[in-house]
């Protein structure tokens, strides 16, 4: 018998119960959510909700109104779609355009990417908030402001944040791709938008939604750039939960937990759907290139 096939159920087991590892600290989440705080504690945060540490959807309605959560929620929504559709249409066009092109400057161009991979955040962190904040300009008649440090400007900043990933994984796609399909397709009149979205795109398919996946789950989960970025007025979730946190560290555990359960299970939904392309997308294109 193969060894490796001898060895698989021990391994199933193996990784089965190292997953729990990485779904115990959800499960002790969503089941403080339902307890009163004075049972979220140190003595009592791993016991299940009894009779007398039940609070039903007390913690759910109080976090959604002390943190205006169906608003952070939206914003949330709204800057996590527009950052990912802006990734993905650059990127991919990008990437096909330093594949096919393969010269110096594209080679240079998809160096200066993965340097972008490379790059530590807290290098550019201030430079960045002052840029944000200079680069605009206000309506007349008091009608608002126009510039980056608005969730449309989380936009172009996290399509500068994500491309390099987002290249990388692309260009190995592509170059993985015949050539001999888009020639075919030229010589047959198609032009170059409709060879790219009609031919291109659905053969990238897998690594298109492997890669929105991981984008996805980081500009949803992420605390630091709208924290720095935006009006203090706009909260995304992040930011809505952390303030629930009172003075002298104080901290309304039960409200917090509701939130974070409302706030995760949108993501963990879009991930089990989706995840079945994660493994086809990363490894499309290993082999050549």
């Amino acid at each position: 018998m193969n060894r490796k096939v001898k060895h698989a159920p021990l391994w199933t087991i193996f990784f089965g119960i190292l997953s729990l590892a990485w779904l115990f600290p959800i499960a002790v989440i969503l089941y403080n959510s339902f307890k009163t705080k004075a049972y979220i504690s140190s003595t009592y945060t791993f016991q299940l909700p009894n009779s007398k540490s039940f609070a039903g959807l007390d913690n759910y309605t109080l976090g959604v109104a002390r943190t205006g959560f169906m608003e952070s929620f939206g914003w949330t929504a709204f800057i996590t779609v527009g950052s990912v559709f802006l990734i993905l249409l650059c990127t991919s066009m990008c990437a096909w355009w330093i594949v096919r092109v393969n010269n110096w400057f594209a080679k240079f161009i998809y160096t200066l990417f993965l340097f972008n991979m490379i790059v530590p955040f807290q290098m550019v962190m201030f430079p960045l908030v002052k840029i944000a904040d200079v680069i605009g300009f206000d309506l007349p008649d008091d009608g608002g402001r126009i510039g980056l440090n608005q969730p449309y400007g989380l936009w172009f900043i996290y399509l500068g944040f994500g491309a390099g990933l987002a290249v990388f994984m692309f260009t190995g796609v592509i170059k993985s791709l015949p050539s001999e399909i888009e020639e075919a397709a030229m010589i047959d009149g198609a032009s170059v938008p409709y060879t790219f979205f009609g031919i291109v795109v659905p053969l990238m398919r897998p690594s298109i939604i492997s890669v929105g996946i991981l984008e996805t789950m980081w500009i949803w989960n992420d605390y630091l750039l709208p924290y720095l970025i935006l009006p203090r007025e706009i909260q995304t979730i992040p930011i809505a939960v952390q303030y629930l946190k009172g003075g002298y560290g104080s901290a309304d555990m039960g409200a917090m937990m509701a939130c974070l359960v409302l706030a995760i299970a949108p993501i963990i939904v879009f991930y089990l759907i989706c995840q079945k392309y994660i493994i086809s997308g990363v490894t499309a294109g290993a082999v050549k290139g």
